[in-house]
């Protein structure tokens, strides 16, 4: 009876404990599914960039810093802002002088 009262915190503990895991890693999925081209997002080391592109086969995502290209793991993305209307591009143009 002794061993039975000891036995059950633990095993109520242990299942709290998996199913906040499992909510967590729901989390995690739905941010990565959330990416979409045009979305801010920071890596894993501190990059922040916007996606360009993303290749579902290999699972990665193409990111634009200031226009380096780099191609990281979608695991490998902490945060994703999605993209705001406000947002412009701006495009600046090089002219040569003779």
């Amino acid at each position: 009876m002794e061993m039975l009262i000891m036995i059950i915190p633990i095993a109520a503990m242990l299942f709290f404990m998996q199913r906040s895991q499992k909510k967590q890693q729901q989390q995690r999925q739905n941010l990565l599914d959330s990416m979409q081209v045009g979305s801010r997002v920071v890596t894993i080391g501190g990059l922040h960039g916007v996606i360009s592109a993303i290749n579902e086969t290999k699972n990665t995502v193409e990111i634009d810093c200031d226009g380096i290209y780099l191609e990281f793991d979608r695991t490998s993305i902490r945060t994703v802002n999605a993209p705001t209307v406000s947002e412009e591009v701006t495009v600046i143009e090089e002219t040569k002088e003779d």
